[in-house]
């Protein structure tokens, strides 16, 4: 098992947001995540009673591939600022934590 990759994200207020990543495992290749589920949240710090639902998609299992993903109606409820979120996964009995990292949100004005 290795350390959670870093990714930084960056969120429009009233946009849709879509980003995919590549997992990959120490040696560079790309982390093989057939059987597995991924799910992801963000919240305002790690102490947040509250959280955001990102939805999370493994899209090319073979090749580490997971598309993470809120509609514009989502990210027209998110406040301004910074945020932070991880994205788990879970398959064969194993969960864990593949990515993490700093979401910063940016205000929309036309809605």
């Amino acid at each position: 098992m290795t350390m959670a990759g870093y990714v930084p994200l960056e969120i429009e207020a009233y946009a849709s947001f879509s980003r995919t990543i590549v997992v990959r495992n120490i040696d560079g290749s790309a982390q093989n995540l057939v059987g597995f589920t991924a799910n992801s949240q963000m919240r305002r710090s790690f102490y947040s009673a509250s959280a955001n639902v990102i939805t999370t998609t493994i899209t090319d299992a073979p090749n580490g591939q997971i598309t993470m993903s809120m509609s514009s109606s989502d990210t027209g409820t998110l406040r301004p600022g910074r945020y932070v979120y991880d994205v788990i996964t879970s398959g064969g009995g194993i969960t864990q934590r593949m990515i993490e990292g700093i979401v910063v949100v940016s205000a929309g004005v036309t809605q």
